[in-house]
């Protein structure tokens, strides 16, 4: 039996040797490659945190004392010295989470996944446990690049606030978040990693001096009593210190003994203490070391030997378009910046800072600096553009609205990963961003429908002077979809089987004006075809700009008997609430059906999985379009008795 099969929880490791210890490392970096490569998954940050989770578990008494992870993803060790080994279902539907979990293990203490809130959790437990008499540890391991963000540092005022609260941080310093983390933080850690000999020279001093006759003690307390300026000299840990936070470190993440060591004399200390250890993403594996981009920080399916993937990614991505129109746009115009928060690859802007190095700023994971920093810059004469996930714009919204919106300003926001993107959990899908940028003043949204429309709109919202966003999933973007006409400054993708828009060749109203959100296109269209095979009429329009709502869209919605909005957002204040209240504005008084996700936090699984689980599909959604009518049907026939019952007309709603 494997030494890794035998870890069925922490206290196993207890009874194995140094050597045997060191065997299991190579055990769990054997299998995470290649168990992860047949899934996908966070592989680079795991590799590097194996011996430092090991020294973790036998230093500490999980689940008795807390040990917290951020961001998460660094987990897996974690997993897997916790009794969790099957990974062949790793970020699928029935499979382990790619991040800590609460309902898999009582190891999970929380299900963080956005960086730099570690801290502030510890800083709570370790208040909650001097509060109820307990004298347990609380344990947060922090690092790649998380500390760049600014809750952390909030955090840690606090967590120095008290001296004997015992809160031991664990900074998993491995030079980065994705890519290289980047800012003044990590140059001040990168110091610490390359300063060598303080402790030694300390040592060397006080015996020294000690042994000189007369002066020599003097000397000495007067070097002592100067001990943060020779720190800050020497190797600047005088930062943390300067914060009450005792230092121990920087340790070799990769050496048991000195990090047991090292985090035995941390716990002891009883009071906050900072751990630095110095590790490196993606050890032992040459794919990973080799690769500088971001040492395999997150990979789909892969060949282990190789770490090439196993096939090509399914066509032409969201992303790169983006990348390739942002490009194109600096070229044409001198005040376009990019403004990302450690995400420089993932959301496409390196092809950019490739050819305008001087134009680009990554903040590190900073979303909240991002985004003033933006309003900075756009009062300076320039235009931003901050491209992040859409599930981080939620970390600033306060800057969005106060910053930006406030003061009307030139910045666009471009939303990668929006809607459902499945896999990484809850905390991953992109389902808040249209409903709480709604509430914006003065912000327009775009929701491009494939390729050329992301294209187009980037083109549109960098011209507007007022706040715009962009928003568009994760994945292969599909097929072109054409217009076949424009009512306002919508497109109409498909017009009901009429002479006119939505006018019956009867003069009856056509039946469903179906509200068309973004990439969902295909699917609304999918769902048309679907009514037309049950005699039900429909029109098709993308508004392109879903806020605000376009004055021609009540117009258009008088046309017809029903309106149906379908949107890959939360429903709650989504894109059909704000039609619902433009057409209650303009005195349309129609029934109105809203497709979205429902707002519930969601468990990893494909997309597709999720779309067919909370009925945003297009059988589903014309199964209910089909039963609305019908209901209708019934009410105008039996209204209309003595009359024509086929006639599907509408009284007269507007005023």
């Amino acid at each position: 039996m494997s030494l890794l099969a035998r870890i069925r929880g922490p206290r196993d490791l207890d009874r194995l040797t140094p050597g045997q210890l060191a065997a299991l490392a190579q055990e769990i970096r054997s299998f995470l490659v290649t168990e992860v490569s047949k899934t996908g998954g966070h592989l680079g940050p795991n590799l590097g945190v194996v011996e430092l989770t090991i020294a973790l578990h036998r230093v500490f008494d999980s689940p008795r004392d807390r040990i917290l992870f951020d961001t998460g993803h660094q987990s897996y060790v974690h997993k897997l010295l916790t009794d969790r080994q099957d990974f062949s279902r790793l970020r699928m539907k029935g499979g382990l989470s790619g991040y800590p979990s609460r309902a898999e293990s009582e190891h999970d203490v929380i299900e963080n996944s956005h960086a730099s809130t570690v801290l502030s959790y510890a800083d709570g437990l370790a208040k909650a446990n001097q509060l109820l008499g307990k004298n347990d540890p609380v344990v947060a391991v922090i690092g790649d690049g998380a500390l760049t963000g600014g809750m952390a540092w909030e955090a840690l005022n606090n967590i120095a606030d008290t001296k004997d609260r015992p809160v031991v941080i664990v900074v998993n310093d491995n030079e980065r978040s994705y890519s290289p983390t980047i800012g003044g933080l990590a140059n001040h850690l990168a110091t610490l990693r390359t300063t060598k000999g303080y402790e030694r020279f300390l040592s060397w001093g006080k015996d020294a001096l000690q042994r000189t006759p007369v002066v020599g003690q003097q000397l000495f307390e007067t070097l002592h009593g100067a001990k943060k300026g020779l720190k800050d000299f020497i190797a600047p840990q005088g930062m943390f210190e300067d914060l009450g936070l005792k230092y121990i470190g920087p340790i070799d993440g990769h050496d048991l003994t000195a990090l047991e060591s090292a985090l035995t004399k941390a716990r002891g200390f009883g009071g906050p203490v900072i751990v630095h250890c110095l590790t490196e993403k993606g050890r032992g594996y040459p794919a990973a070391e080799n690769n500088d981009e971001d040492r395999f920080h997150a990979v789909g399916v892969i060949r282990p030997e190789t770490g090439l993937p196993v096939k090509s990614g399914g066509g032409r991505s969201w992303t790169s378009v983006f990348a390739e129109e942002m490009v194109a746009l600096g070229r044409e115009r001198e005040d376009i910046v990019g403004i990302t928060a450690a995400m420089l690859h993932p959301v496409g802007l390196a092809p950019f800072a490739e050819a305008f190095p001087d134009h680009i700023f990554d903040v590190g994971i900073a979303e909240q600096h991002a985004v003033t920093s933006a309003a900075g810059l756009a009062t300076g004469g320039l235009h931003p553009v901050v491209a992040v996930y859409a599930t981080f714009l939620n970390r600033a919204f306060d800057q969005v609205l106060m910053d930006i919106a406030l003061h009307k300003l030139g910045v666009t926001f471009v939303l990668d990963r929006s809607g459902v993107t499945g896999s990484d959990g809850a905390s991953h899908n992109g389902m808040w961003d249209m409903s709480i940028l709604q509430v914006v003043p003065s912000l327009r949204l775009a929701a491009p429908r494939d390729a050329e429309q992301v294209r187009a709109q980037l083109r549109e919202a960098v011209e507007v002077n007022a706040p715009t966003t962009v928003r568009y999933p994760k994945g292969a973007v599909g097929p072109a979809v054409p217009a076949v006409g424009k009512a306002g400054g919508m497109d109409v993708l498909r017009a009901a089987e009429s002479d006119g828009l939505g006018e019956a060749r009867d003069g009856r109203l056509a039946d469903v004006l179906i509200v068309s959100v973004g990439a969902l296109a295909p699917m609304c269209l999918e769902v048309a075809d679907l009514l037309s095979a049950q005699g039900i009429s429909s029109t098709v329009v993308d508004p392109r700009w879903v806020k605000p709502v376009d004055p021609a869209l009540p117009d258009l919605a008088a046309e017809h008997r029903v309106v149906v909005t379908i949107e890959d957002n939360g429903r709650v204040g989504g894109v059909g609430v704000a039609i619902a209240q433009a057409l209650r504005d303009a005195n349309v008084d129609l029934p109105l059906r809203d497709f979205g996700i429902p707002q519930e936090f969601l468990d990893h699984a494909s997309r597709p999985e999720i779309l067919a689980e909370i009925g945003l599909t297009a059988p589903d959604v014309a199964r209910q379009v089909t039963a609305l009518v019908s209901r209708l049907d019934v009410v105008v026939e039996a209204g209309d008795q003595g009359g024509d019952p086929g006639r599907r007309t509408r009284p007269a709603l507007q005023q």
